[in-house]
C-alpha cells in the first residue's frame, strides 16, 4: 500500500489516490472536475462507506470568494433533507483547504443521457420534472434559490432516483450576508438562465422554475429553445422573445404538457408557476391523464402487460458516478399517494410503491439503452423514439405455422422526424383492446399538407390473407399498401394501393389481400375527433389492434 500523504503535501502538487482528508476520508480516484473544484471517490474509514469528496483546486486556495462558496454550499444543502437532493455529510478544512463530503451516487447525469439519446419520452420527462420540482419546493421553502438548474446538475440512477445537486452558487432568499458577486453579474449557465438572471435582478424561486422549464423543453425537443453565437447572445435571447412552440418541434407531444412547460417559460415571473409544489402537482395530473397514450403515464392499466414489458432491453451494467462540479446526483423520485395532491402542506411526500417501481423501471429501461448503445459506438446519438427499419432477407424460408404480424413501425414520410408515437406501437400488437396506438393530434382531419400518417406491419412470411384493424375515431378513411422485399421510403414507392375502406363508426374492419406480401402499410387518409386532443387540434387516428389471417389458398 502506498504511504498516506497529508493534505498539505497533496495540495502542494496535485491530489493522488490514498490521500487522507480530514483524518477520515481516503481518496480512491478522481471522478470529475470543473473550473473551481475536482471530485474524488473516497472511502469514509469511520463508517466504511463510499463518499464523494468535492475538493477546491489548489489555484483557488487563497481566493476567499471560492472558499466562501464552498462554505455556503455545504451550509445550504446541509440544512436540507429531501429524497431528491444530494446529501452533504461533512465539511473539512485542513490547513486552510476546503472540501465538501457528499453522498456518493452511481448513475449518469441528465446531460450525459441527452447527449446519447437527444430526446426523452414524455413519461420520463414528466418523471424528472416531478422529482426536481419537489426538490426545488423543499429548497425554496428553506429559503434557498439554486440558480444553476441544468441537465448537468441532475443525475439519474439505475434504480430510478432523480436528484438535484451542486448548490455552489445557491443564495438565500432573505440573506443578510452579502452576495458573492455584484448584483448586476449573471450567475449560472448561459443556456439555462432566467430572464431576471440575465438582467441582474433580484431572484426568487421562480428563476429556478424557469430554468427547469428549459431543461424539460430540451428533454422533449432535443435542444434548448435559445441558442446564440455567444453566451451573451444566448442569454439575451430569452429576454427578447418567447421560445419556439414545442408542438412544432415535436407534434406528437400531449398539449397539456407542452402548454405547462411554456407557462414555466414565461418571461414575467408573475405568470409562471409560483412554487415547485405547483410544478409537481401539475405534472402529476398530466401524468395521470396519460402522456404516452395510456390512462397513466408511468403505470400500465390494471391487468395489462403495459409499457415497460413491451420494451425489453438488456440489464444495465454498473457505472460508478458521483456529483461532479456543475453536475448532480439523484434520489428516489417524488411520487405521492394515488389521490392527486390538493394542498400545500405537508412538504414531506409519501411514496406509492407500485408507482415508484414503475417510474424506476422507466429510468432503468432508458439508461440501459444508453449503456448498450455506448458499447457499440461513441459517435452516434440515438433518440428514444428511433425505430430501426431493416430490409428483410428475400431467401428466408417460410416459418412453420400461421403467418403473424411480428413488428409494427410508424410511417410518417412527410413529417419533420419521420416517426409518429413509436412508444405506443407495442400496444397495437399486444392483443388487448384497451391499449392503443395513436397519431399526433391534428387541426385537419385530412392531415393538412402531410396527406396522411400510417403504420407498417411486418409479417412473419410473405402471404396473402385478411388484415383486420380496429380504428377508434370516426369517421375514418384507411388505405392499405403492400411490399415484398423492402420497406419503401415514400408513399409513392409503395405503388398502387391494394385495398381501401371508409367508415362512420368505430370498430374492427377488414382488408382482403389477394397477392402475397411481407410488409403492409395501413395509411390513414382521414381521421375523426378524439377526446384525447385539444379543441385547436381535435383530430387523431387511433388503432386498438391489428391481426392477420392467412388465406386458405395461401401456402
Amino acid at each position: 500500500m502506498a504511504p498516506t500523504t497529508s493534505v498539505g503535501d497533496a495540495m502542494a502538487s496535485s491530489l493522488v489516490p490514498n490521500t487522507l482528508i480530514g483524518a477520515r476520508y481516503r481518496l480512491e480516484k478522481r471522478i470529475g472536475q470543473g473550473g473551481m473544484a475536482e471530485v474524488w471517490l473516497a472511502n469514509d474509514i469511520s463508517l466504511s462507506r463510499k463518499v464523494a469528496v468535492k475538493m477546491m483546486k489548489a489555484q483557488h486556495n487563497n481566493d476567499p470568494i471560492v472558499a466562501e462558496r464552498f462554505r455556503r454550499e455545504a451550509q445550504a444543502v446541509g440544512n436540507l433533507s429531501h429524497p431528491n437532493i444530494v446529501t452533504v455529510y461533512d465539511v473539512v478544512e485542513n490547513e486552510g483547504h476546503q472540501a465538501v463530503i457528499m453522498e456518493y451516487v452511481e448513475g449518469m447525469t441528465l446531460r450525459e443521457v441527452l447527449d446519447q439519446r437527444t430526446r426523452l419520452s414524455p413519461s420520463l420527462t414528466v418523471h424528472i420534472g416531478m422529482a426536481i420540482g419537489s426538490a426545488l419546493d423543499a429548497a425554496h421553502a428553506s429559503g434557498i434559490v439554486h440558480r444553476d438548474i441544468k441537465p448537468g446538475n441532475i443525475l439519474l440512477t439505475q434504480t430510478g432516483r432523480v436528484m438535484l445537486a451542486d448548490f455552489g452558487i445557491a443564495k438565500a432568499l432573505n440573506a443578510t450576508e452579502a452576495d458573492l458577486t455584484n448584483q448586476n453579474i449573471m450567475m449560472g449557465t448561459a443556456k439555462y438562465l432566467s430572464p431576471e438572471q440575465v438582467r441582474g435582478k433580484p431572484l426568487d424561486g421562480r428563476a429556478d422554475i424557469y430554468a427547469l422549464g428549459l431543461v424539460l423543453y430540451e428533454c422533449l425537443a432535443g435542444r434548448v429553445p435559445f441558442i446564440g453565437e455567444s453566451d451573451v447572445e444566448t442569454a439575451l435571447a430569452r429576454v427578447q422573445r418567447e421560445p419556439p412552440n414545442l408542438l412544432k418541434k415535436r407534434p406528437n407531444l400531449p398539449p397539456p404538457l407542452t402548454n405547462f412547460i411554456h407557462l414555466m417559460l414565461q418571461r414575467d415571473p408573475n405568470r409562471r408557476p409560483a412554487t415547485g409544489l405547483h410544478v409537481y402537482e401539475t405534472l402529476y395530473r398530466i401524468r395521470e391523464a396519460g402522456v404516452d397514450g395510456t390512462p397513466t403515464g408511468l403505470t400500465p392499466p390494471s391487468g395489462q402487460a403495459g409499457f415497460i414489458e413491451s420494451h425489453p432491453l438488456s440489464p444495465m451494467s454498473g457505472t460508478e458516478r458521483s456529483v461532479i462540479p456543475g453536475e448532480v446526483t439523484i434520489s428516489n423520485p417524488v411520487t405521492r399517494t394515488n389521490s392527486a395532491p390538493t394542498q400545500r402542506a405537508p412538504r414531506r411526500f409519501t411514496f406509492a410503491p407500485s408507482t415508484m417501481l414503475a417510474a424506476a423501471m422507466v429510468l432503468i429501461v432508458a439508461l440501459a439503452g444508453i449503456v448498450a448503445w455506448r458499447s457499440i459506438t461513441s459517435d452516434t446519438t440515438i433518440t428514444p423514439d428511433e425505430v430501426v427499419v431493416e430490409t428483410s432477407p428475400t431467401a428466408a424460408a417460410a416459418p412453420a405455422g400461421p403467418v403473424t404480424i411480428t413488428r409494427a413501425m410508424s410511417f410518417d414520410p412527410n413529417g419533420d422526424d419521420g416517426i409518429e408515437n413509436d412508444d405506443l406501437l407495442p400496444f397495437l400488437l399486444d392483443g388487448v383492446p384497451r391499449t392503443q396506438w395513436r397519431t399526433v393530434c391534428y387541426g385537419d382531419k385530412f392531415f393538412g399538407s402531410k396527406g396522411g400518417v400510417g403504420v407498417v406491419l411486418e409479417l412473419s412470411a410473405a402471404s396473402a390473407g385478411t388484415l383486420m384493424v380496429n380504428p377508434q375515431t370516426k369517421p375514418w378513411g384507411i388505405e392499405v399498401y403492400a411490399a415484398s422485399d423492402t420497406i419503401p421510403a415514400t408513399l409513392d414507392q409503395w405503388g398502387p394501393r391494394v385495398a381501401k375502406n371508409y367508415g362512420t363508426e368505430v370498430g374492427a374492419t377488414t382488408f382482403v389481400l389477394a397477392d402475397p406480401a411481407r410488409y403492409l402499410l395501413v395509411w390513414f387518409r382521414e381521421v375523426g375527433v378524439s377526446s384525447a386532443c385539444s379543441t385547436t387540434n381535435p383530430f387523431q387516428g387511433v388503432l386498438a389492434g391489428a391481426t392477420f389471417t392467412t388465406s386458405p389458398a395461401a401456402p
